[in-house]
């Protein structure tokens, strides 16, 4: 007896639809759970935009994220962020530009190997939104930098179940400021930061 394509992927998807049940997250501070959340580091991606020669914007990312997140949705002023970012996990679409950016001329991973923000202040927007201000640290040099972050939504992870928190945030630096001089001015000096950040709470 044959089962056609379409009835067996219904049915299995029918059989996997319970598993994977999910309450929809919401963004309603007081619906959120308050405490203290770790970066689920498989769902946060750090990502970097740089002028190329003034032809085109060049991106770029950055993975491995650790940290954690005091999170008070009430009172989003008592919350406070702390994250580190491996530099040596650079990627780009060019393997020989991915290792070059790694050494001493760049990012100096060998030497400083973590890039961190520190929140010194959180300025509440409404709808979800802050401006999130820090102390942010690359290539052994601290400097203050406001991010704009916005609530994506929270609730319960259909998969582990764990309560899970995302934000985006976005923030521009000068890498001159922070002695990443090379090439300037003809790769862009100023580099511009996207955040997809996923937080999990914890027990």
């Amino acid at each position: 007896m044959k089962l056609s394509v379409a009835p067996a992927l219904a049915l299995a998807l029918g059989l996997a639809a319970p598993a994977l049940a999910q309450t929809a997250p919401t963004r309603d501070a007081a619906q959120i759970q308050a405490g203290t959340y770790a970066v689920d580091a498989g769902h946060t991606q750090v990502g970097f935009a740089v002028t190329h020669f003034g032809f085109s914007h060049y991106y770029g990312s950055f993975s491995e994220v650790s940290g954690t997140l005091e999170l008070q949705p009430q009172k989003p002023e008592a919350s406070s962020l702390k994250v580190s970012i491996p530099v040596g996990s650079v990627m780009t679409t060019s393997a020989k530009l991915t290792g070059e950016l790694k050494d001493d001329k760049w990012l100096n991973a060998g030497k400083h190997p973590a890039a961190t923000f520190v929140s010194t202040k959180i300025v509440p927007e409404g709808d979800g939104k802050a401006k999130v201000t820090g102390d942010f640290t690359l290539n052994g040099v601290t400097k203050p930098v406001t991010l704009d972050v916005t609530l994506v939504g929270a609730g319960a992870n259909p998969l582990n179940k764990r309560y899970t928190v995302g934000f985006d945030a976005k923030g521009t630096i000068k890498r001159s400021d922070f002695g990443v001089k090379t090439y300037v001015p003809m790769i862009g000096d100023d580099v511009q930061l996207t955040i997809a950040g996923a937080f999990e709470r914890k027990e």
